[in-house]
Order: C-alpha cells, then structure tokens, then sequence
C-alpha cells in the first residue's frame, strides 16, 4: 500500500499535468478561432474560382481544352505525387494517425505505382522518414504561418513535374475541418484538374480568347487548392487538439478525485489503527 506521501506525491503531479492540459486547450481554442476564420473566409473565393474556371472552359472551342493546357491532360497513373498534410505537433488525438493511415491505405491500393511523398508537417515526415519512404520534398511550420505563397511554391513543384510529364497524377490527403468535433479524411485529386461543369454558365465578354485565360486560371486554380488543404487541416487540427486536451483534462480530474478518496481512506485506516493501538495499550496496562 503506498504511503500517504507518495499519494500527495501523485496528486500534485496529475494536478500539474491538468493545469498543462487546461492551458493546452484554451491556447487551441483561441488559435482555432483565428484558423477557422481563414477557411471560411476562403471557401467563397475558391467556390467564386471553380465557376468562373468553369465558364470560361465552356467559353472555350470544343476539343481545344486538352491542347490549351497540360494540366488538363490524362495519363495513366503510374508516378504519382502523394502530398501528405500532417500537423507539427502531437497531442491531438488520433489527428494525424488518420491521416498517415489514410496515405498507407492510398498505397496500399496503388501499389502497381511509382509513389512519391510530398510531406508537409512534421509528423507525417517523422514518420516516413523513419521507414525510408521515397520522398520527394518536406516541409515543415507552414500550418502555423498559413502564407499563401509558401504552399504556391509546393504546388508549382507539382504543376513543374506534370507538365514535364515526370508524374501522372497529384493526390492530397489531409484532414477536411467539418466543425469542433469532427475531422473529415479526405483524399483529392488535384492534377489532372477535373473541370468543373457549371449548369447555368455565364455569358461573359471576353477581352482575350477563353482557351488562353482557361491556361492562365488553371496554375492559379491548383494553388488556391493546394491552399485551402492546408487552411482546413490547419483548423481540423487545432480542432482535434482542443477536443483531445478537454478530454485530457476531465480525465485528470476523476483520476484526482479517486487519489483522493483513496488517499483519504488509507489515512483513515491508519488513524484507526493508531487508535486501536493507544487504545490496547491502553487497556493492557490496566
């Protein structure tokens, strides 16, 4: 049976730890409030992008899309560019264990191909580095600045290598923010760009030919999604860790009231026992 000391002992630590936790929250919460303000402010731009991509594709002469752009060119997927978004820090729950699981599934299914790693976050390039995986590129601390031009860079690398014709094919997995609670894992494919199919397409006039602005819109088009990953993984994980710090926080509450009433009792026994003790004492020496 521990002692009474060691008890205190225990109780102060998961103290400490709770009040570690409590602040974890409350630092993610206020960050989450910031990164959450960031996707919904560019989720309109990028719906406004994707009809404006699809009109002027519309706008475009039948059969000229394919030879506008090599963006829009299909091959079959034997090279493919996987970028995996992961966070910079733990303690967020099973955040970016889904997200590594999701990219071991991914290859796991095209396993006939030639996969690439593009890796943003710390996490996840741990990870891949540890089993020796073929990467191509690491970056780490974007989540955290969110600059647009950063994360345009990576997907100019990726635009560089499909246009060359060095890969088939650029996939993102991250973590898509649905609300506090719940993080969607989502697999994109960014390039080849599926053109969008607008119903009501708008008639614009148009200063330059639309099969030379459609070239112009698209290298934009995979920036702002390469963009928008990283916003929504970056509030998805803010999210998961907040929930996970609640979590840990109530759990080292009930643990410190069981300490205590455990500690509690052991000192009542030993109050009893020292009782029972003057108490014989004292009845022998009658």
């Amino acid at each position: 049976m521990p002692s009474l000391i060691d008890m205190r002992r225990r109780i102060r630590s998961v103290k400490n730890t709770q009040q570690i936790t409590k602040a974890m929250k409350m630092v993610s919460a206020a960050k989450l409030r910031r990164a959450q303000d960031r996707v919904i402010a560019s989720r309109p731009y990028g719906s406004l992008l994707r009809k404006v991509l699809a009109n002027v594709a519309a706008a475009a002469p039948a059969g000229d899309a394919d030879q506008v752009h090599p963006l829009l060119a299909r091959r079959e997927e034997k090279r493919i560019l996987l970028v995996v978004i992961t966070g910079d820090k733990g303690l967020a729950g099973a955040f970016n264990s889904n997200i590594i699981k999701g990219a071991q599934r991914f290859q796991a299914e095209h396993a006939d191909a030639a996969i690439q790693l593009e890796l943003i976050g710390r996490k996840g390039r741990d990870y891949f580095r540890k089993r020796r995986g073929n990467i191509s590129g690491e970056h780490i601390n974007l989540a955290a600045k969110a600059i647009y031009e950063d994360v345009a860079q990576i997907a100019r690398k990726a635009i560089d290598l499909y246009s060359r014709n060095e890969i088939d094919a650029v996939y993102i997995v991250y973590n898509e923010f649905k609300s506090v609670v719940s993080q969607k894992l989502t697999t994109q494919r960014v390039l080849p760009v599926e053109m969008p199919r607008e119903t009501q397409p708008v008639d614009y006039i148009f200063e330059q030919p639309p099969a030379e602005m459609l070239a112009a819109l698209l290298p934009r088009y995979v920036e702002t999604e390469f963009y928008h990953a990283l916003l929504e993984s970056a509030a998805a994980e803010h999210a998961a860790r907040m929930t996970a710090m609640e979590a840990a926080t109530s759990n080292a509450g009930e643990m410190i009231d069981k300490l205590t009433l455990y500690m509690n009792r052991v000192r009542q026994a030993s109050i009893t026992k020292e009782i029972i003790e003057v108490v014989s004492g004292a009845a022998a020496a009658e």
